[in-house]
Order: structure tokens, then C-alpha cells, then sequence
């Protein structure tokens, strides 16, 4: 039901699987910039998009909203049942930059806006690759063989739902109850979606972490629906690991792993170790997707509103969610052409110094946008 890539790219995003429903021949983006550094690095991912849409003369059709801290701080409103019904119906897809702003203690546009996408769009696919764009960026010394982790963690259930109660608040019997939610639905649609990822790759393994020792009720479901879809993928190797052991061997072994599949709080902790252990959070991309339906593709670094119009945030992020994006909507070609094109300018030192470089946000975008004009 869910393969990667419609072109080569390894590192690619998913696609859509069903083909009742083709994809959009002019694709409409939606591009909400964000907080802080947001609009920063979505301004350079944004020109690479037109850049390589013009290069290759791709009808793509971008339309900016103005979603964010500032614009709750000015009007009180994060996002309007119109706005959301307009993206969801209107646009095939968002590029988001990060939100969040200490003006706004609670983060309330943030949840409103990030999380209300994620469960009312039902993307309940979170994707990260987490591939270094070189092996001198593996933060293991000890590794020497290469690592390419893919981590499809579920983002719509589990402890995110927000649901449980908090007794005697305030006083010494204080019971604040947090509620797991898993259904067999959810659970089975994600893990079939990391079996179909690892058949468009030409094999597993498939590694499926929880904590079922621990959790035991929701483990239950987990392990159960593990075998049940595994049983459609008799070529996949398959693995089950706890997430304490998980953690511990992303650290000591990483390229033993390909495929990972787990639940919504578990994902969002292990895609930030492995993200680290291969560059780190700024170089990071994800995409957030229902099959056939909508697609959201952010850079998972935060906002860092202490760095934000000094010019020096790193864009690459933001600019490899560019390549998820294409392959996205089938453009694998394109999509390897940006991711290309950053490796080689990670390589010929055009970075920012958070990286140890020198240049600029812009003179990064300038670069890699160059660099594909020349190709």
C-alpha cells in the first residue's frame, strides 16, 4: 500500500498508492513560514522549489498564508475553520516552516495550527530519513559502514491524543492519569506502510519498536498486528525491539537498521536521536502524509527565536523537505537533483556556521539554486 519513491531517490518520500487516485498534474502548495528562523529557511526552500520548477518547467502553484505567532499576537486568531477547509480542499500539500514564539507561552497557534493539520488532515504517517549527506557528519566515530535509518512513526494516536484526567490537582494525592490510544486500524495502516516502504526499497528489515513488557495492553495490539501484516511480506525481515534497547543500539550499531516502524511517542524520540546521530536536527526533513489524500512536509529543528534575522540559520532542512516534496507528487528525478545538490554543497564547505561555514541563510539558497542551474 506504500511505497517510497516514485523516482530513485533513497531518501524520497512516500507516494501515493492507489491508482484511483492519480496525482495532480499542477500541484497547489500551501507555504506557511512560521516563527523565528521559520521564514527564513522556507524563503530559501521556497526559491530551490521555483528554482528546479522552472528548470525543468514543472507547473507548480504556491500561495503564502499568513499562519503564526505574529498573527495571533496582532488578531487573536491561529487558524480559521475557513482557512483550514481552503487548504484541505483547495492545495495538495504544505511546506511549514517551525512554530513557535515565548510570546505566545502556551504555543497555542502552534498546536492549533501543526497538530490540528496533522489530525484533522489525518497524516497519520510521519516520515523522517535520516540520512547523513556525509559520512563525516555521523556523530559515531566508532561507525564506519553507512547509515541510512527511515523512520515511520504513527501521528495520529498513542499518548498524543490528549486524552486523561488529573484528580486532587494541587494537593499531596494528585493523580494525573495520561491516556495510550491504539487502534487496530492505526496501528496496522502504519506498519503496513513501513512494509510497503521496504518493498519499494528491495527489502527490509522492518524493525517495529515498542515497549510491550512494560505496556503490555498496547503491546499486545502491536506485536499481534506486527505478525498479521508481516504475514502479507513473507521476503521482509522482520524484527520487534524495546525502545530502551532500541535507543541503546542506534547508538552502538545504527547500520544495522533500515526500517523502523513504532507508535506516535516513541517515533517523535527516536527520529530526534537518529536525526542527531546523522547531522543533526538542522539538516533534518520529514513529511507528514495520508495516502491519497494531503501531505505536509516541515524541517523538524525548532523555531530558535534567539537566532532569528541574524541571517545565519541553516536552511537545508527546509530545502531537503523540497526534495521529499517533489518525489511526493512523482518528480523523483528532481527531487534527487536537490538532494544532489545540497550534499555537494555541504561538501564544498557552502554552509552556515552552526555547521562550522561561514555563509549566510541566503548565500546558502543562492548556492545550491546555482548549482542547479549549472547541472
Amino acid at each position: 500500500m506504500f511505497p517510497c519513491s516514485h523516482g530513485q531517490n533513497a531518501s524520497a518520500t512516500l507516494r501515493e498508492p492507489d491508482p484511483l487516485t492519480p496525482l495532480p498534474t499542477m500541484p497547489r502548495i500551501a507555504i506557511i513560514p512560521g516563527d523565528g528562523i521559520g521564514p527564513e529557511v522556507i524563503h530559501e526552500a521556497v526559491r530551490v522549489l521555483e528554482c528546479i520548477a522552472d528548470i525543468h518547467s514543472l507547473d507548480i502553484r504556491l500561495r503564502e498564508f499568513d499562519m503564526g505567532a505574529a498573527r495571533y499576537l496582532r488578531e487573536g486568531v491561529t487558524i480559521t475553520d475557513d482557512e483550514f477547509r481552503d487548504i484541505s480542499t483547495e492545495y495538495d500539500a504544505i511546506l511549514l516552516g517551525a512554530l513557535g514564539d515565548p510570546r505566545v507561552p502556551d504555543n497555542v497557534h502552534a498546536r492549533d495550527i501543526l497538530l490540528g493539520f496533522r489530525f484533522r488532515l489525518d497524516l497519520f504517517v510521519n516520515y523522517r530519513p535520516c540520512v547523513p549527506l556525509d559520512p563525516s557528519l555521523c556523530a559515531l566515530k566508532h561507525v564506519t559502514g553507512p547509515i541510512h535509518l527511515e523512520i515511520f512513526r504513527e501521528n495520529t494516536e498513542g499518548l498524543y491524543v490528549n486524552a486523561g484526567e488529573t484528580k486532587n490537582e494541587g494537593t499531596p494525592d494528585e493523580v494525573a492519569v495520561q491516556e495510550d490510544l491504539n487502534t487496530r486500524k492505526g496501528v496496522e495502516r502504519i506498519l503496513r506502510a513501513a512494509f510497503e516502504h521496504a518493498v519499494s526499497r528491495g527489502g527490509g528489515p522492518v524493525t517495529m519498536v515498542d515497549k510491550a513488557n512494560a505496556m503490555p495492553i498496547a503491546g499486545s495490539l502491536w506485536r499481534r498486528t506486527f505478525e498479521d501484516v508481516a504475514a502479507d511480506y513473507p521476503g521482509i525481515e522482520r524484527n520487534t525491539m524495546y525502545v530502551d534497547a532500541m535507543a541503546m543500539d542506534l547508538v552502538r550499531r545504527p547500520e544495522r537498521y533500515s526500517v523502523i516502524v513504532t507508535c506516535n511517542l516513541f517515533g517523535d524520540i527516536l527520529s530526534d536521536l537518529a536525526a542527531e546521530l546523522t547531522g543533526g536536527l538542522g539538516l533534518a526533513p520529514s513529511a507528514n502524509v495520508h495516502p491519497g489524500r494531503h501531505a505536509l512536509f516541515e524541517p523538524v529543528h525548532g523555531s530558535a527565536p534567539d537566532i532569528a534575522g541574524r541571517g545565519v540559520a541553516n536552511p537545508m532542512g527546509a530545502i531537503r523537505c523540497v526534495a521529499l516534496l517533489l518525489d511526493h507528487f512523482g518528480w523523483g528525478e528532481q527531487a534527487a537533483a536537490v538532494e544532489s545538490t545540497v550534499q555537494a554543497a555541504f561538501r564544498d564547505g557552502a554552509i552556515t556556521p552552526d555547521m562550522g561555514g561561514t555563509m549566510s541563510t541566503s548565500e546558502v539558497g543562492d548556492r545550491i539554486c546555482e548549482s542547479l542551474v549549472a547541472r
